[in-house]
């Protein structure tokens, strides 16, 4: 505990002044609350809410939740009765002296500026969306959705122009959300994505399965595109929405959800230490560069858990615990926060997407320090004998040769997010595939399966790690190089299979080893990659070359989605 606050403590009324609510200042608020009966805690907000759900705005806009009311967490009112916190709504922080331990405050009621001094501050800025400097953009009818009154003015704007077609410009969280609850209120949307891919966090494969999902429903989809500008129709009742590459997109509304970046202005403005990510730089104690100023939430630069490269995740679980763990260091407890891994999840229009920890592409851009492998696999979400198994794809990322996991990703229709959180949670613990193997869940046959998919992604990976399967991916596979074989049954072979390989089903494996090649390496699919599992051990146990590639012919579509 530094000089600063070990005085501010032994004077027995600390006085703790909090910037910003919401989930990171509002959970900081009560927290000290909580730790210290005598402190004074003031928390400063420039917006008429103290502390409401971000994450439920698409499904206001989509009215799905019918009430504004409904999205507030909580009050000022509630702040003060149960926690004798004051709330000061609609005060913006215009500077900080750190010198001095002052800030200074305008009313945006009153106009009035006055100052406050401080034995802690805590920023809890947030962050803001990023709007892009292109011509049209302050036409009327293009909106961001951050706020309750952007939602408002969403909503308002759908009635009364009577709005039949949109365009959302973005396609990660926010953007998806909208469009679920956009499409659910019977409007044409069409996404319009800078990049090759929608959810810009997943690994390419994964993502092409929600946008085969998106297209199904029938989203028009715009990838590898950019808007150039933005333009009133001649009927001055729609807008026109020019891409760079050149296509006109007609709409009767915009919703920009191209991103977020944190809000440092104030803390830019004190001169506390700001990240190479524009994020605020603190320690794992959530301290600042300036002993007495703690930074939580969206704003900040923290460590990634699993690299420890920093990061910047605008996520609400995090800015809470963060919050906690300001307060705790604040009044003297030992809490630090151990990284974020971005654990995280989005209901697509019937469809969910789930990840945590590292991807491929994040991975692959740590240039090798981290030697790594995966493995694919899609089983059902609970046992197949129970009507209603639907097929969840997942990947899973882990280092050689010792297993930790690094990262997962799975997308399907249910139990997603349920084996998103185990894989997360055994990250947090340091475990490996071998773990999964042996982690034990309940099990009835409409939750799960004996060998529940986090267990068979355990035993996937750990037979590659042992040798006993080993293997290869769709998109490393040379075809003058391999001996190409499918196990499956000739109906599924007939279905659809990969252009030069030789169908031999397993149950007849045995009896066919003959006509197999000694001298050249046999790759080896089926379907999902269990069949291809067995076949590969008949056939390394029988003298052959043999590798199993990884989550068989329905990952072969997304090996290369590009």
């Amino acid at each position: 505990m530094s000089k600063a606050h070990s005085q501010a403590s032994d004077s027995g009324k600390p006085r703790i002044l909090i910037v910003g609510g919401v989930a990171g200042g509002a959970s900081c608020a009560a927290r000290a609350r909580r730790l210290s009966e005598k402190a004074e805690i003031i928390l400063f907000e420039r917006g008429p809410f103290v502390s409401f759900a971000s994450c439920g705005l698409p499904y206001y806009v989509g009215e799905v939740i019918r009430e504004e009311k409904n999205l507030l967490v909580t009050t000022p009112e509630i702040f003060k009765r149960r926690f004798n916190v004051e709330v000061r709504l609609r005060n913006e922080v215009l500077s900080i002296d750190k010198t001095e331990k002052v800030i200074e405050v305008k009313n945006l009621d009153t106009s009035e500026i006055y100052k406050e001094n401080y034995d802690a501050l805590v920023l809890s800025p947030g962050s803001s969306p990023v709007i892009p400097h292109l011509p049209g953009i302050d036409l009327p009818g293009i909106f961001t959705l951050r706020t309750i009154q952007d939602s408002n003015r969403i909503k308002t704007w759908i009635t009364e122009k009577e709005v039949r077609q949109v365009v959302v410009v973005g396609g990660g969280f926010i953007g998806l959300e909208a469009v679920e609850n956009l499409a659910n209120l019977g409007l044409s949307i069409t996404i319009v994505e800078m990049l090759p891919q929608v959810m810009p966090n997943l690994d390419p494969e994964i993502a092409l399965r929600l946008q085969e999902h998106l297209s199904a429903k029938g989203i028009g989809l715009k990838l590898s595109d950019g808007v150039k500008q933005f333009s009133q129709a001649p009927s001055k009742k729609g807008i026109i929405v020019t891409t760079r590459l050149g296509e006109e997109l007609n709409c009767d509304m915009v919703l920009l959800a191209t991103g977020v970046k944190p809000e440092i202005s104030l803390a830019r403005q004190a001169g506390l230490e700001i990240g190479e990510l524009n994020g605020i730089r603190v320690d794992s104690h959530m301290q600042t560069s300036d002993k007495n100023i703690w930074a939580v939430g969206d704003a900040v630069e923290v460590r990634n858990f699993i690299s420890r490269e920093w990061s910047l995740i605008p996520l609400a679980g995090p800015a809470s615990r963060q919050g906690r763990i300001a307060a705790d260091c604040i009044l003297g407890r030992q809490s630090s926060f151990r990284g974020i891994q971005g654990t995280n999840v989005c209901s697509v229009m019937g469809l969910t997407v789930s990840s945590t920890g590292l991807s491929e592409k994040t991975l692959a851009s740590l240039k090798n320090k981290i030697p790594f492998e995966k493995v694919y696999l899609h089983p059902g979400h609970h046992a197949g004998y129970y009507p209603g198994a639907k097929m969840i794809t997942i990947k899973l990322l882990f280092s050689v040769p010792d297993g930790k996991i690094l990262g997962a990703q799975a997308v399907g229709e249910e139990g997603v997010e349920k084996r998103i959180d185990i894989i997360s949670m055994a990250i947090q613990k340091g475990a490996t595939v071998f773990d999964l193997e042996e982690a034990e869940m309940c099990y009835a046959p409409q939750f799960g399966s004996a060998k529940d998919p986090v267990n068979m992604a355990g035993m996937v990976a750990a037979n590659v790690l042992r040798g006993d399967s080993p293997l290869l991916h769709w998109k490393d596979l040379d075809s003058s190089r391999y001996y190409l074989l499918d196990v499956r049954e000739p109906l599924e072979f007939k279905l659809g299979h990969v252009e030069g390989a030789t169908n031999i089903p397993l149950p007849t494996l045995r009896a066919r080893l003959d006509e197999l090649p000694k001298n050249k390496e046999i790759a080896v699919y089926c379907a999902a990659g269990q069949r291809s599992y067995y076949a590969t051990r008949i056939l390394i146990l029988n003298g052959f070359d043999v590798k199993n590639i990884s989550g068989g012919f329905t990952s072969h579509k997304t090996a290369k989605p590009e």
